[in-house]
């Protein structure tokens, strides 16, 4: 049975618009499940429609619908099983320690505008505490790895800013008279 554009509820192209949007804003899994709500109420249900109304990629409409009615959401091969495994993953238990000693070292931001903790801790310094601690080598990433787990954790690498006292002379300036 075919459906034409006529046997379709209509819409404005504002509101078409206001469709596209939407769904510009929206990524995956939830794109998809909004396309395919949109697509019954709209579009009777047709990819095809849906396509021609709304110009969403009627494949994309197709699996949100199959999502929908079946209850399983698709994950692609590239995004589901690509990429290197974050350190603080694969290491759990040296990641705890280093969380431990970070915080052993750490002080607030003297603003308290932001909750970020500065540390003195050093990356290469975490490594020798941790590789004291007994984790190996090849457990421990390299130091610049260990600075951006740091910041990662939470933890800013500074040095913590101590309150510096005030000259007590006047600076000299070509207008002041001596």
């Amino acid at each position: 049975m075919k459906k034409s554009l006529s046997q379709v509820k209509s819409l404005t192209e504002s509101q078409i618009e206001d469709l596209r949007l939407a769904a510009s804003k929206m990524q995956g899994v939830k794109r998809r499940g909004f396309q395919a709500e949109m697509t019954i109420k709209y579009c009777n249900g047709s990819p095809r429609l849906a396509e021609q109304m709304l110009g969403w990629g009627r494949v994309n409409v197709e699996v949100g619908l199959a999502e929908k009615r079946t209850g399983i959401e698709c994950i692609g091969a590239q995004s589901g099983y690509s990429g290197a495994k974050r350190w603080e993953e694969r290491q759990a238990e040296a990641a705890s320690a280093l969380r431990e000693l970070a915080e052993s070292h750490a002080q607030q931001d003297p603003t308290f505008q932001t909750t970020l903790a500065y540390t003195r801790l050093t990356a290469s310094e975490a490594i020798k505490q941790l590789e004291k601690q007994g984790f190996t080598n090849e457990q421990l990433p390299a130091p610049s790895t260990m600075a951006l787990i740091l910041n990662r954790m939470g933890y800013r690498l500074k040095n913590v800013v101590k309150s510096k006292p005030q000259k007590k002379y006047q600076k000299l300036t070509p207008s002041l008279r001596t």
